[in-house]
């Protein structure tokens, strides 16, 4: 991972899923994050196409990934479904915060 990756990742945990009170890095809820032809891309899914939050936490998103970016640096996040979010995807941190066997 590049080191601009891992800015991105670190400023994304910073917004947290407020229907479970835990950030989306670790829920597994960013699914992609990528700088390609001078766009940073970063998919982006919810624990249920139903979530209310949804909107406004890809709106969170957003802006903290803008946080760590300069000004000018174009940004493209995507609200995806595919590959749908399971527990799998969640970091071993989280699962034992949830109480769920690893």
């Amino acid at each position: 991972m590049s080191e601009l990756t891992d800015r991105l990742r670190e400023a994304l945990r910073t917004v947290i899923d407020p229907e479970v009170g835990m950030n989306i890095v670790d829920l597994g809820l960013v699914y992609r994050i990528e700088e390609k032809d001078g766009v940073i891309q970063i998919d982006l899914t919810m624990t249920s196409p139903a979530c209310p939050m949804g909107e406004s936490i890809a709106e969170e998103a957003e802006q903290a990934a803008r946080s760590c970016l300069p000004p000018s640096q174009p940004v493209d996040l995507a609200l995806v479904w595919d590959p749908p979010w399971s527990p799998a995807r969640m970091t071993d941190a989280a699962r034992a915060h949830f109480g769920w066997g690893l």
